[in-house]
């Protein structure tokens, strides 16, 4: 008799938690629509600035003083438990300056830029740790299951415009592009370069659930663009008298320091062997989109 009371609580504790599990496996199909919304700074990887050092790729060229900012929205749609895919839309600005690198040659090149940018992106998300929903509210007190974080990473397709810019003796930021300052557009071999070009975005980020809808967290990315072109070097010098507006001399090469041997027709420039790259940290907000409740009226 005992034996049999004992084999039903048993029975009963297991169907309780197979119906549990079965609750919480279902449950992201109605969380999955999540908008997002963040704010933080980004970082060039290029030519131009960077640490003080001889140029290298990538994060070892990171150099915090040409930070800047970048505003992130986004739209993600779970295909399951731990799979989504999401649009993602980056607004911001990057910069470059030799004058804040101590490295010899590149402080003394002594060119700059800045580039207002837009990223467009498709990206697929898989969440190493799922997240899971507790109480209503996350209240320290209350005994029972807490909230999970979502922790994921992503990789996918994007697209970027970007336009760089360098201050002129009067002060004002000119666009580079229309310049030709590497003899795009002068030298036959040397075509001008496109500001729009494919990206390849990767990262991770962290997203804590505050309740059944809001949520905040972070988000990291490299964006590995398919252009040089960002800080607008790349190439050789060119000699300055091919270009018939003062403007682009100047940019080309007039910036150097005076007393430098590195300015002149052939000599290195920029580093063609790699291409542009950017990084950016946000901490953004999220907002998940449940379904209407049957007999809610549609207004």
């Amino acid at each position: 008799m005992k034996m049999r009371k004992i084999f039903v609580l048993i029975g009963i504790l297991l169907f309780t938690s197979i119906l549990v599990n079965a609750q919480y496996n279902i449950h992201w199909r109605k969380i999955r629509h999540e908008v997002s919304l963040g704010a933080g700074s980004t970082n060039f990887l290029g030519e131009l600035g960077g640490a003080n050092t001889i140029g290298s790729h990538f994060v070892k060229d990171f150099d915090f003083t040409s930070s800047r900012w970048v505003i992130q929205a986004g739209y993600g749609y779970k295909l399951a438990e731990q799979w989504a895919v999401k649009g993602n839309v980056l607004f911001g600005r990057l910069y470059g300056n030799d004058a804040l690198t101590e490295e010899f040659h590149r402080n003394s090149r002594n060119l700059h830029f800045r580039a207002p940018f837009v990223d467009v992106a498709a990206t697929i998300d898989f969440s190493i740790i799922k997240e899971r929903y507790g109480h209503r509210y996350d209240l320290r007190r209350i005994k029972g299951k807490r909230n999970l974080p979502n922790f994921y990473i992503y990789t996918g397709i994007a697209g970027t415009w970007f336009n760089p810019k360098a201050q002129f003796t009067d002060g004002n930021w000119y666009a580079l592009q229309p310049l030709g300052t590497e003899g795009q557009g002068y030298i036959p071999t040397r075509e001008k370069y496109s500001r729009v070009r494919f990206t390849i975005p990767v990262g991770l980020g962290l997203n804590y659930i505050i309740d059944r809808n809001f949520g905040v967290g972070f988000e990291y990315g490299v964006r590995f663009t398919l252009t040089d072109y960002i800080d607008d070097v790349s190439n050789t010098y060119v000699d300055p008298s091919i270009f018939a507006d003062p403007m682009a001399a100047y940019f080309s090469s007039g910036t150097a320091a005076a007393d430098w041997p590195g300015v002149g027709p052939g000599q290195q420039r920029g580093q063609n062997e790699y291409n542009d790259a950017f990084m950016f940290l946000t901490i953004k907000a999220t907002y998940k989109l449940r379904p209407r409740a049957p007999g809610m009226p549609k207004f």
